[in-house]
């Protein structure tokens, strides 16, 4: 049985899990909440597609630069000066009511940057404050925080007016953020000083990031496609069971895989993911008309979500990158999934002509090869923490069995 570590077993003490928490737990929320607000803006789709655009456009472009600037600033300095900058972007949208379509456009982009700016010296921090035999499940925790509060933070950006007085609420919600760090009083001294020889290119020429790298970019890449198609052939049921159960499913496999990940490995993990996933396209396409294949599709595809969020953003790179150059293996992890973020909307009327059918058992098919670079992938985490995990295993099951023997002896 799974069971949750203590803090002095995660390898982390409370006030650096504090600290750690604080960043991206408020980070994420805020983004979550950012895009909340683009959909309450009371204008046309298309307008409303290209602020989310904006968005996630000048978040991928913010990330990269970020990693860039952390060479020339000292962390704690960086991480301050981000927060700020949210707050003051976060006020900018009090004005929305007042300013044209292209003005609010430059806000999103504003807001884009600051997210995305500030994302990799985050990620970075929960890498050098955990140790790689716990980094999944912290990473997994913090995840799960912020996608529990996404439904209380809907709950209150829809009842609570329009867009004006929620563009106060994201102030003051990062604001908040900036507080509590403050309240934590981080120290510069307990943060590594930074290779100023590594580059993106190292990245690359590190094979074990690349092998990992090409499967998650394959994933993107047929997920926003097939997300665009999706929202052309599915009836209205079936999309709000989708935006139901899919989220509730990732939620919950979300903690689930930060346990995993630490227990038996992150490769086995991220397999797992893609088999299960390339399953459930080939049963869709296969069977298209069937709503039981849909319900086992939105299933492993929530669950497929949850793993490679998990693994691929929040862990692998933290394990693959040396302490003081890990900025840059975090913006590059995360490019592929905040710029194929934008393809639903842009593509969505390019694939209404492709059939189900075909569409996804292509994708499956593209899944099982994504496959193929992880079985030449090292495996991240400590083959002797694998084996004492086994170990342990085998000794509860002996005992179990030990103490049902003696049980029916005794009878």
């Amino acid at each position: 049985m799974l069971k949750w570590p203590r803090f002095e077993v995660l390898g982390i003490s409370r006030r650096d899990f504090a600290l750690v928490f604080a960043l991206l737990f408020n980070a994420l929320t805020w983004s979550y909440m950012t895009l909340m607000l683009i959909e309450s803006i009371p204008v046309n789709p298309t307008a409303r597609s290209s602020y989310s655009t904006a968005f996630y456009i000048a978040a991928s472009g913010a990330s990269l630069a970020g990693a860039l600037l952390s060479e020339v600033t000292k962390r704690l300095r960086f991480l301050y000066l981000w927060m700020i900058l949210g707050v003051i972007s976060s006020f900018l949208l009090v004005f929305i009511n007042n300013i044209t379509i292209a003005h609010v456009l430059i806000v999103f982009v504003v807001l884009g940057i600051s997210f995305g700016l500030g994302m990799p010296s985050s990620l970075a921090h929960l890498a050098d404050s955990s140790n790689i035999e716990n980094r999944a499940s912290i990473g997994s925790l913090i995840l799960l925080a912020a996608n529990l509060s996404t439904l209380p933070l809907a709950i209150v950006f829809r009842n609570f007016g329009g867009p004006v007085v929620n563009a106060v609420i994201l102030t003051c919600w990062r604001g908040i953020g900036l507080a509590v760090f403050l309240l934590l009083k981080p120290k510069e001294g307990n943060y590594p000083e930074k290779q100023k020889h590594a580059s993106f290119a190292s990245a690359f020429r590190d094979r074990s990031f690349f092998l990992y790298f090409l499967p998650w970019v394959m994933f993107c890449l047929i997920d926003a496609l097939e997300k665009s198609l999706l929202l052309n052939i599915i009836t209205s049921d079936l999309e709000m069971l989708m935006l139901t159960v899919e989220p509730l499913v990732a939620v919950f496999f979300i903690l689930v895989t930060g346990l995993l990940a630490d227990r038996i490995g992150r490769k086995r993990v991220v397999i797992y993911g893609f088999v299960s996933l390339g399953i459930g396209y080939a049963i869709v396409g296969l069977a298209p008309m069937m709503k039981e294949a849909w319900y086992f599709y939105f299933v492993v595809d929530g669950i497929a979500w949850s793993i490679f969020y998990t693994i691929f953003l929040m862990t692998l790179a933290g394990d693959l990158s040396q302490s003081g150059a890990r900025e840059k293996y975090y913006a590059v992890a995360s490019f592929p999934y905040v710029i194929t973020s934008i393809i639903p909307p842009l593509f969505t009327s390019t694939v209404a002509s492709v059939s189900a059918n075909a569409a996804f058992s292509l994708a499956s098919f593209f899944l099982f090869l994504a496959v193929l670079p992880l079985m030449y992938a090292p495996e991240t985490l400590p083959q002797k923490k694998i084996e004492l995990q086994r170990l342990k295993s085998y000794v509860e099951q002996a005992k179990r069995f030990r103490q049902k023997y003696a049980k029916k002896s005794s009878n």
